[in-house]
């Protein structure tokens, strides 16, 4: 099953299931007011007891695409999760002790389709693929070992990042990392169904068609166990909070010179067992 939330051309926000790859049946009328509704529910085996796969209540291409959770609760982010991403640091280090964490905020991402916004304050709009865990069960302490026990759901991201305000302190990357519509997530959200959906599978982001990111998730320097065991060792985790989970080497940060997005560009997020999250850029407008 493929969840998604969207806007009607009247402005209404809906949720709903993929029927096909063009339309939508409408799941907005039953007993939960979003998908970030359903998260809290834990409902999702009641969610797809009401899809009726005949259905075509809307098509795609009549409505606006929205983040599949438009109220997600925590969204935690893990750094430098990739054995080369962590290279190009070239410190000598080599792979971290503990994960590095920063957040986001849901106003930094669009849906599926829409545009990636790129601010006037900088040029330098950087792509990230990465995939997305929405936790199910929650938890405080979570052992490694009943890790995907708590996960309810999985989407991928594009983790839009102004780099040049990544910089600006010491210590931190948040005001990087939190432009409005810098981000997208999606094209849909899929019931978890086990490891092998997410583990060991390639992990692919496109630019105008050229490969820029290709790595597969058996190499993260910390795996899904791991990221849920020690994020929730300090925080409890609740249903509907997401973990994105790191991005391979490959970003355009690092070419020499840069390449930054431009409006007109493409990217595409691409994970076999998920699907292919596309977005194009453009200029934020007053």
């Amino acid at each position: 099953m493929r969840y998604v939330s969207f806007e009607t051309s009247q402005g209404l926000p809906k949720f709903g299931a993929m029927v096909g790859e063009d339309h939508i049946c409408d799941l907005s009328e039953g007993d939960w007011l979003d998908l970030s509704d359903v998260a809290e529910d834990v409902a999702w085996d009641a969610l797809a007891a009401s899809v009726d796969p005949e259905r075509r209540d809307f098509a795609v291409a009549d409505v606006r695409m929205l983040p599949p959770l438009t109220r997600p609760g925590k969204i935690l982010c893990v750094g430098v999760n990739y054995p080369d991403r962590n290279a190009e640091y070239k410190d000598g280090s080599g792979a971290p002790q503990y994960m590095s964490l920063f957040p986001r905020f849901i106003d930094g991402f669009n849906g599926p389709g829409e545009s990636l916004i790129r601010p006037p304050e900088s040029e330098q709009l950087d792509y990230e693929g990465e995939i997305v865990i929405v936790i199910g069960q929650g938890g405080r302490r979570i052992p490694e070992a009943e890790a995907y026990d708590h996960i309810a759901a999985v989407t991928l991201c594009n983790e839009g990042t102004i780099r040049d305000w990544v910089r600006h302190a010491k210590f931190n990357v948040t005001q990087g990392k939190n432009w409005d519509r810098s981000a997208a997530m999606g094209p849909w959200l899929m019931p978890f169904t086990g490891p092998d959906m997410i583990h060991g599978v390639t992990l692919e982001a496109r630019v105008n068609g050229e490969v820029r990111q290709h790595d597969n998730t058996a190499n993260m320097i910390f795996g899904f166990p791991k990221i849920i065991n020690y994020i929730s060792t300090f925080t409890t985790l609740h249903p509907g909070d997401m973990i994105v989970t790191g991005t391979p080497t490959g970003a355009g940060a690092r070419f020499d010179p840069p390449i930054w997005l431009r409006p007109g560009d493409v990217v595409e997020v691409d994970v076999p067992t998920i699907g292919i999250l596309r977005n194009g850029i453009k200029d934020e407008t007053p």
